[in-house]
């Protein structure tokens, strides 16, 4: 099945409705906001209807995927130098900076101040100089005119609710993705029940009993995002985490997990906590997935939940760069980072990766940073066919 093929599948198992919006450009004044998969501005629209419904799809210069340093930065300076811009990004509390609880070796910044507070006005610097900010998840991405067939707007990136196409992508995704031995079981049964993107497959349980393994921020939302489907999510934490949110024990500490979140996923009719209990084993036949055997800690014996599918998060995430949505549509390195040259390009025209993603040694948020910027005056330098680097762009 082709990518196409795969996205307008998706589309017809999340029933999604969109408008098309040719452009958008906001105000240098604007606010920042977190909106969840809203409009910031009301750019110039026309509508055109799709047989599967109607898409939205959102015409930039930039796409940038990832809202940490890298991404951020990038962004402040493409929307400087009057680039539309839009960054889009999974979850702004659980990315390595965001869940840092002292930044005391970043140049001019008071080394009492937290990872959130430094992203949070990164954040806000570069939506006050034009760049849209949606909390968005990335399941897929096209990067060469033959896939998009189109010749201007040559990268496409798709979400569950529109389709954003850029004239240059900026990869910016970080490195916590899982690492470490998988459960037995994982490795078998993956793609065929055990997944990592809840919006990517959450649509195939409709009325089935899934399990979510883990208390991340991210673990959460998808299992949130799980409950418009599943029948019964059977949410499975090793630790105790009704203590936690009780308050019994620091979760100021604990920074990968909401506690509003988790209490409102807690709060869901179809979820079944499964506390201080491990995972053991993803069980499954020809058909795939059956069920996920588990332990609690205060019992020898083990347990089978039978279920259809199993996403499986890390508990605090991991070290592996995130590239699952790129699909081999970029070259990685023997470890799994984005390769690119000095000017952040991958080896696709127009396509770069900054920070974490290329899995370097140097994992410093003044180093994501400088990957940005060098990124984004790459980006000025390609889209405008300069010769040469233009470095600051007057700004009024």
């Amino acid at each position: 099945m082709s990518c196409i093929q795969q996205f307008f599948l998706g589309l017809l198992l999340l029933t999604a409705t969109t408008t098309v919006v040719s452009s958008f450009h906001l105000p240098k004044t604007a606010s920042f906001q977190v909106r969840n998969n809203r409009h910031a501005a009301n750019p110039r629209r026309s509508t055109t209807s799709l047989q599967l419904g109607e898409m939205e799809v959102l015409e930039v210069d930039v796409a940038i995927i990832g809202g940490g340093p890298a991404g951020c930065t990038c962004a402040l300076y493409t929307s400087r130098a009057d680039l539309n811009t839009i960054i889009l990004d999974k979850n702004p509390a659980s990315g390595a900076l965001a869940i840092t609880s002292h930044i005391a070796n970043y140049p001019g910044v008071d080394r009492t101040m937290s990872g959130t507070e430094l992203l949070t006005q990164m954040r806000e610097q570069a939506v006050q100089y034009g760049t849209r900010y949606e909390k968005a998840q990335v399941f897929m991405i096209d990067v060469k005119e033959e896939e998009t067939g189109d010749s201007v707007y040559t990268k496409c990136v798709y979400t569950p609710d529109y389709t954003i196409k850029a004239r240059a992508l900026v990869l910016a995704t970080g490195a916590m993705g899982r690492v470490g031995k998988p459960f037995p079981g994982e490795k078998e049964f993956l793609g065929q029940g055990v997944s990592y993107c809840a919006t990517c497959d959450g649509a195939f349980y409709r009325d089935s009993e899934v399990a979510v393994y883990g208390s991340s921020t991210e673990a959460i939302e998808e299992a949130m995002f799980l409950t418009k489907f599943a029948s019964t999510v059977h949410w499975v934490v090793p630790t105790d985490i009704e203590k936690e949110l009780q308050g019994g024990m620091d979760i100021e500490k604990n920074k990968i997990m909401d506690h509003d979140e988790a209490m409102q996923l807690m709060s869901c009719p179809n979820v079944k906590l499964w506390t201080k209990t491990k995972l053991v084993e993803v069980i499954g036949d020809m058909s795939g997935v059956t069920g996920v055997r588990v332990q609690h800690h205060t019992s020898d014996s083990e347990e089978v939940i039978p279920v259809e599918g199993a996403f499986i998060y890390g508990n605090g995430g991991g070290s592996k760069p995130i590239t699952d949505f790129c699909q081999s549509k970029v070259e990685l390195d023997e470890n799994g980072g984005v390769i690119v040259d000095e000017n952040m390009m991958t080896n696709v025209s127009g396509v770069y990766a900054v920070g974490d993603i290329r899995n370097t040694d140097y994992k410093q948020v003044v180093v994501a940073a400088s990957d940005g910027c060098i990124a984004a005056m790459a980006v000025e330098k390609f889209l405008n066919n300069r010769k040469m680097i233009k470095v600051d762009w007057i700004h009024r």
